[in-house]
């Protein structure tokens, strides 16, 4: 010890491993939020032991449980395109017995969870992933993505309200950040618009164009990001190619080095047409900019 009461001892060694919560969400049970809940309510177990606080890090050696149920060694990051059809919930379970996206995905998929949230009626583009830091990382606003829709809406439009919206709105205390709106095309009493938002609140759309005194009757999103709805039909699913995933996310991942799995696409079985859907497509008007409103998709979670 010297004159100032300083030691040449070495600083403790930083914890090993990871937050329980974070290899819980890399293991594709659900996202890291999600994970703490869990914990706290006492359905995580580390090594046979109970635990309520997610201040725990672990490592590869400790066994973990969810439920009694041990979590499988976590895969490497997959992302999936996922088609929604109207009519179906983006939440793994329903108290009122809906329908789900994930009562349609076809065998062989790994446990999903969304990124973000579709609401029952809005169709189009959902991505799906089975690591759940992955999905927390592209739901947050910070990373910038935009979201993009195609909507069709039922009442007078006007330019000069449409352009006040980039500079963001205020509707029932919450603060909906800078929205892109634009008058696609109009026909007799209903119009297409392209939206676009970045932040994804819950039915953000909806709740601005009904403030601007719009009915939407069809909400389609057509693009997350650089990720595209594209040409994927209605209840189709397709994998993103690893080389484009590690292009567009490799930033925020840690197995970018791994080889590519393979890439393909796989029909899910859709319920039949329920409420005049025909196929899972909804019914009503033409599609979106003259083109048949196909895309893809994948697994769990909820509304947007």
């Amino acid at each position: 010890m010297g004159d100032m009461g300083i030691t040449d001892a070495p600083a403790p060694a930083r914890p090993e491993g990871e937050r329980v919560a974070k290899r819980i969400a890399r293991a594709g049970v659900c996202s890291r939020r999600d994970a703490e809940k869990l914990i706290a309510a006492g359905r995580v177990a580390v090594n046979g032991t109970t635990i309520t606080s997610p201040a725990l890090n672990v490592t590869p050696s400790d066994v973990i449980a969810v439920d009694g149920e041990a979590l499988s060694t976590p895969e490497r990051a997959r992302l999936f395109r996922l088609h929604k059809v109207k009519g179906r919930i983006t939440t793994a379970r329903d108290p009122e017995g809906r329908p789900t996206i994930f009562d349609d995905l076809p065998p062989g998929l790994p446990r999903l969870i969304t990124v973000g949230r579709l609401d029952f009626n809005t169709e189009g583009l959902l991505l799906l992933t089975n690591d759940g830091e992955l999905a927390h990382a592209l739901e947050l606003p910070a990373t910038g993505w935009m979201r993009r829709y195609r909507v069709r809406a039922y009442g007078p439009v006007e330019a000069a309200a449409l352009a006040r919206l980039a500079r963001g709105i205020t509707l029932e205390g919450i603060d909906y950040g800078p929205v892109e709106a634009k008058l696609d095309s109009r026909t007799g009493a209903n119009a297409w618009l392209d939206i676009g938002i970045r932040e994804g609140k819950n039915r953000e759309v909806r709740k601005i164009l009904a403030h601007l005194g719009l009915t939407v009757s069809r909400l389609i999103r057509v693009a997350f990001g650089p990720f595209q709805l594209g040409s994927l039909a209605p209840g189709d699913i397709e994998e993103v190619p690893r080389k484009v995933l590690l292009e567009q996310c490799g930033h925020l991942m840690g197995d970018e080095g791994k080889e590519p799995p393979p890439t393909g696409t796989a029909r899910a079985r859709p319920r039949p047409p329920r409420h005049g859907h025909g196929k899972g497509r909804p019914s009503g008007g033409r599609p979106p900019g003259g083109k048949s409103a196909r895309g893809s998709h994948a697994n769990r979670r909820g509304p947007s």
